[in-house]
């Protein structure tokens, strides 16, 4: 069961974040504006937050908001490659 939680997304850190309690979930990605590729390199979310869907909602949040940028999405983290075959 996944909670509804509000993703903020700091493009000049290249993470989106999820605030929970005191510590934060975060999805980290890197951009080559030369290429149009970005990599989304590494998920993490702290263990007390685990199991409530966070890494997945920080994905797709990721995910979309590349799509709309017209980015060549690429994967180096192993949590986000299966996102990426759909």
């Amino acid at each position: 069961m996944s909670a509804s939680v509000e993703i903020q997304h700091h493009p000049q850190e290249h993470r989106f974040v999820i605030q929970w309690a005191k510590e934060q979930a975060e999805l980290l990605y890197s951009l080559d504006p030369n290429s149009g590729k970005i990599n989304f390199y590494r998920t993490y979310v702290p263990e007390n937050a685990r199991g409530q869907g966070l890494a997945k909602q920080l994905v797709n949040a990721g995910l979309s908001w590349a799509k709309k940028q017209g980015y060549q999405i690429e994967a180096s983290c192993s949590y986000v490659v299966p996102f990426l075959k759909n």
